[in-house]
Parts: C-alpha cells; structure tokens; sequence
C-alpha cells in the first residue's frame, strides 16, 4: 500500500463524527424516532462512535444494529470463491423508524444499493438515511449521502483507506495509489 497523503488523522475524526452527530440530531429535530444501522465493517464501528457522540450531545441512547450485505451484493456471484458472509445483528423493529445508514466510504453506491434492499427486506422504515466519512465520487448508481464527514474527489487510480482503531490499531483516512490489477486473474 503506497500511501499518497493522509486526510484525517485521530483529531480530526474525532471532530468529524462530532459534526456528523451534531447534523443527525438538528436534521430529525431530535432522536425520538432514529435508529443507527453501520455496515460491516468499519460502518459498524464508525455507527458505534455516532450513537456515543449523540447520548453524549442528546442524553438519548439509540439503537444500533450492524447490516451486512454480502449476500445482497451484485457482483458476489462473478467472484470465483465463497463470499465471506457475516451477521446482521439488528434486534430492534424497523417499521416506521428512521434509519441512518452508516458506512466508511461511498464510491459506486452499489454496496449502499445492496444495503437498501436487505433493510427493505426487514422492515418498512418511514425514512432511510445515508451517513458517510468520506464520499469519493465515481459514481454508477444513483446515490447521494444525507451526512458526509469529508468528500475527497479522487482519480480512479487511486483509493480512501479508513483506519479505525477497533480493527487497525488507529483512526485515520489515507489516499493510497490502487494495486495494478492483473489483467489475467
């Protein structure tokens, strides 16, 4: 992994998720009906540090569930091995709840898409947001997030690695230069 410059360091983040809470509790008016919902993985750890930051802001502890989308993905069946399947845990109704979807990084929108359909799959909510550290661009769906903590505009020669601590042993946001891909695998 060449690293080209880091964005975000452990500050920085910290600030970020503030805001990004601050924004989901003044755009409902409050968190009476909102439930949290981060994508494995770093969206799972990521919607964790949200739900702190807003009992911290709010005093209110709101639920928080972890979706993982691997089975509703579109491209799991081009892959020649197994996908690798997690757990969603979500032990909370979702009808009629508003949802903040939470992720690390928005690109395409297709694991944003495949998220959609699994939630549809488990409820019928009155709203679903879409929280994101950092939005990229390149876009092939039609998908926009409601609460973004950083667009870094990049070339499609490079990519956002996110590091949080629960999984990397540190918080920060790095732009890398993309892996050759072998045009023979």
């Amino acid at each position: 992994m060449k690293i080209k410059a880091q964005i975000i360091d452990e500050v920085g983040l910290n600030r970020t998720i503030t805001r990004l809470a601050h924004e989901i509790i003044e755009n409902n008016k409050g968190t009476g009906n909102l439930v949290l919902i981060g994508m494995r993985t770093r969206g799972e750890f990521l919607a964790k540090r949200i739900q702190e930051k807003i009992k911290e802001i709010d005093g209110n502890e709101i639920n928080l569930g972890v979706l993982d989308i691997t089975l509703y993905r579109d491209d799991f069946r081009m892959r020649l091995k197994q996908p690798e399947v997690s757990i969603t845990s979500i032990t909370f109704d979702l009808n009629e709840k508003d949802i903040i979807l939470i992720d690390d990084v928005l690109y395409t929108g297709r694991t944003v898409r495949a998220a959609l359909d699994a939630l549809m799959d488990l409820g019928r909510p009155s709203t679903i947001q879409f929280c994101v550290l950092v939005d990229r661009g390149h876009r092939e769906m039609p998908i926009k997030a409601d609460y973004v903590g950083k667009n870094i505009p990049t070339s499609i020669d490079e990519e956002v690695k996110v590091k949080m601590k629960e999984v990397d042993s540190e918080d920060a946001v790095y732009l890398i230069e993309s892996p050759k891909q072998n045009l023979s695998e």
